[in-house]
């Protein structure tokens, strides 16, 4: 295993019947890192982490995962990796303590723990049929976390959870994170991306369009930061030296209103000059481009109805 990379996949192809789902795909999952896969439906992602467990085999290409070959040496991986995968089930009867005890090794972490701090401790003797959608998902995440996995694999990992099991989890993940698990991450939630992803890697058609730090993504395919405030009269040197600023890409007024556009430098150089031109207008507001504009941006660059769509499923709809 190279020191520096938990994963590294050359060249991965992989097809069902005549329909290429992941075509000479490239990648690297440096050791210590939370790796985001984004994408649309169908972009390859779930295959991807499929083949890069051992669950499926490739048509060709070159993976390995701490230092082994998933589709060979699947056995000695497995007691490394934990994963909480997208179509994860357990038989109907199965306690939840029961699980713990069928899924736990040598190198078990305390399932009490795991169970109180998913929230998830009343439930140690309910059987799996009768857990909830979301309880479901966080006892995949308890499975997933028990055995100290050198990797984690977690495909849509909040699915179905509510606003507070999600920030729980979410924390749950950083710290799994700072204590040096790596964790390969498959998402169609943007903010969890932003929130949690050194680093992003764009899927669309089996291939990768882009990869970098959410920052650097945005950076690379959103719109400008824009400030509005309004100022009755607004004095025509003010205006002049915004438009001057560095940064700045255009000033335009309509009535009172004033808007600016241009980089993320201007938050500070407009805020400064308004502060110098007192007084500071009430209603300033400041629009900064997320990882949802950046995935626009870079999706609508190519042509026609597929990246529409592509689109729309990517960020359920929203703007």
């Amino acid at each position: 295993m190279s020191e520096t990379q938990v994963v590294t996949v050359r060249g991965l192809r992989k097809s069902y019947g005549t329909r290429v789902v992941v075509d000479d795909l490239d990648l690297d999952v440096p050791v210590g890192q939370i790796v985001g896969l984004i994408g649309a439906n169908g972009a390859g992602k779930t295959t991807t982490v499929e083949c890069i467990q051992g669950l499926r085999k490739p048509d060709s290409g070159r993976l390995s995962v701490l230092g082994f070959d998933p589709a060979t040496q699947a056995a000695q991986l497995r007691p490394l990796v934990g994963s909480q995968l997208q179509q994860s089930a357990l038989p109907d009867r199965l306690r939840v303590g029961e699980a713990l005890e069928l899924f736990g090794t040598s190198r078990a972490r305390d399932g009490g723990e795991l169970l109180e701090q998913f929230g998830l401790t009343a439930r140690r003797r309910s059987v799996f049929s009768s857990l909830s959608g979301g309880e479901r998902q966080r006892l995949f995440l308890v499975l997933a976390l028990l055995n100290r996995p050198r990797l984690v694999i977690l495909d849509e990992l909040t699915q179905g959870l509510d606003p507070a099991a999600r920030r729980n989890v979410w924390a749950a993940v950083r710290q799994l994170n700072d204590e040096g698990t790596t964790v390969l991450l498959v998402t169609h939630e943007m903010d969890e991306a932003e929130a949690l992803c050194g680093r992003v890697v764009v899927m669309r058609a089996g291939h990768v369009l882009d990869a970098g730090a959410p920052a650097e993504l945005v950076e690379r395919h959103s719109g400008a930061v824009v400030i509005r405030f309004s100022r009755p009269d607004p004095p025509a040197a003010l205006l002049d030296e915004i438009s001057r600023l560095d940064g700045v890409q255009a000033v335009t007024r309509t009535g009172a209103r004033v808007t600016v556009r241009g980089d993320r430098r201007i938050v500070a150089y407009v805020g400064a000059a308004l502060v110098r031109w007192e007084p500071v207008p009430a209603d300033l507001s400041v629009w900064l481009p997320s990882l949802e504009d950046a995935l626009l941006g870079l999706l609508g660059q190519s042509d026609g109805e597929q990246a529409g769509t592509e689109t729309r499923e990517l960020i359920g709809g929203r703007r």
